[in-house]
């Protein structure tokens, strides 16, 4: 019986947001005490929806757990049989996947009307009804104007752009173990490029980094105060400096995705009807619109909404080239989720001064070539850059089950250091990749060297 009065409440409340019968605050019919909800999404996202959310249902409190992507997983995997969760809140939905596969989200039917079933090729909510989508993302490069007319440097507004010399020091990024969107982008690449192609793509560009920070929060706020000029991002970091005021601008490149950020329902929720409600709320006329709040900037998944948005902002729906070059795999992501994490993390962040010596030694030989002919010395660089792009592993080999039981139970598992402890047999293979990267990236920088000075 308390089961059926939970679910005709909430079909009663979803009717009323459907029907914009609920739009004056008060609730038409009493919630929970609270609705609990564990997110990645920074304050300035989840303080405008928790001051509208509670204003709309007085008694009822919006209490936010902030966790990464991977973090958050890991908490909902732990906590399963004694679950005090309503909702999951963020962008990946790879991550989602993974809660659905392992039993933890219940099913739902959203009733807010207007949302189509896609946004470009991707499907807007989980077509088995697991989780919802609320708003698109999109993944690019973000710059800070005043540091590139500062530093006399170029837009760059491709992927491949972001290799050339020029760049070198310029760059930062988060990791993504750190964070699910930064996850995505990497994905993006590797499927928008292929698997090789991709990853020869992320060795060129991080060559140039100048930092991996320890947040994707890092990476905005690096472009906006000049740490670095240069931030692979996701669109809304880029959207929401620019609309409070910073010097920055962004762009999508070719090769990029549009998916929807999601939430969704964790199964056997403590506070189902507010659960419900606060779904009901994303997606209503007023939830939409709240993400045209400076501070948020993120792409209302209702088409409607963008009749209200400032100008020169993107309109997916609209739009049709943004994400039209890659259909993102999310079985193919989530599949090697914890393996790309590893590897980016073992070649990239815990090697990245190897990494960039052997760029900039590549980059010296490239400058020299440019001005004084030598076969033999084009020979070396060639040699040194193929040395960097290699992988220690194929795209055939990136599936969980040709390593079994290796990277699936800390699959989300945090990593912030070289020495975080992992399962011994994981740890074994990723020593095996470091010692891989660290001779490939040693032999690079010796060729390189050898080039330049055949033209000294």
């Amino acid at each position: 019986m308390k089961r059926f009065a939970w679910k005709s409440a909430a079909a009663l409340l979803a009717a009323g947001f459907a029907a914009g019968v609920l739009a004056a605050p008060g609730p038409a019919l009493a919630l929970e005490d609270k609705v609990v909800i564990v997110t990645s999404f920074p304050k300035d996202l989840t303080g405008p929806y928790k001051k509208a959310f509670e204003a709309k249902f007085p008694g009822t409190t919006v209490e936010i757990l902030q966790k990464n992507t991977a973090a958050a997983v890991t908490y909902l995997q732990e906590t399963a049989k004694g679950n005090t969760v309503d909702l999951m809140w963020a962008s990946a939905p790879d991550a989602f996947e993974v809660l659905k596969k392992a039993g933890l989200l219940a099913k739902y039917t959203p009733k807010a009307q207007g949302i189509p079933a896609k946004v470009g090729a991707y499907p807007i909510h989980d077509p088995d009804g697991f989780y919802m989508g609320f708003a698109a993302s999109g993944y690019g490069i973000m710059w800070n104007t005043r540091y590139l007319k500062a530093k006399d440097l170029p837009v760059a507004k491709e992927w491949d752009d972001l290799k050339k010399a020029i760049y070198f020091g310029h760059v930062g990024m988060s990791s993504p173990s750190r964070s699910g969107t930064t996850h995505l982008t990497v994905e993006t690449v590797l499927q928008g490029e292929g698997w090789d192609k991709g990853w020869a793509t992320w060795k060129e560009i991080s060559g140039n980094f100048k930092m991996v920070t320890e947040r994707s929060f890092g990476v905005p706020e690096g472009v906006n105060s000049g740490d670095f000029g240069i931030g692979l991002v996701i669109d809304f970091f880029g959207f929401s400096s620019k609309a409070t005021g910073f010097p920055v601008e962004f762009v999508y490149p070719t090769v990029t995705t549009l998916v929807p950020a999601n939430i969704g329902i964790i199964k056997n929720p403590p506070h189902g009807q507010a659960a419900e409600a606060f779904v009901e709320y994303l997606l209503s006329v007023d939830g939409q619109q709240l993400l045209l709040d400076p501070a948020i900037q993120r792409l209302p998944v209702n088409p409607a909404t963008y009749a209200k948005a400032p100008a020169g902002f993107p309109n997916p729906f609209a739009d049709k080239s943004i994400g039209a070059a890659v259909k993102f795999d999310v079985d193919k992501s989530g599949a090697r989720y914890n393996i790309v994490n590893s590897l980016f993390d073992v070649l990239f962040t815990y090697r990245l001064a190897d990494l960039t010596a052997a760029t900039k030694a590549i980059h010296a030989a490239d400058a020299a070539l440019a001005k004084k002919k030598n076969d033999k010395a084009a020979g070396l660089v060639k040699e040194a850059r193929a040395l960097l792009d290699k992988m220690p592993i194929s795209e055939a080999e990136a599936i969980d089950e040709k390593f079994p039981g290796v990277f699936t139970s800390d699959a989300f598992k945090e990593r912030k250091k070289a020495d975080t402890k992992v399962p011994p047999r994981q740890a074994e293979i990723e020593e095996k990749w470091d010692a891989f990267a660290l001779a490939n990236y040693k032999a690079a920088k010796e060729k390189a060297e050898q080039a330049l000075a055949l033209l000294k």
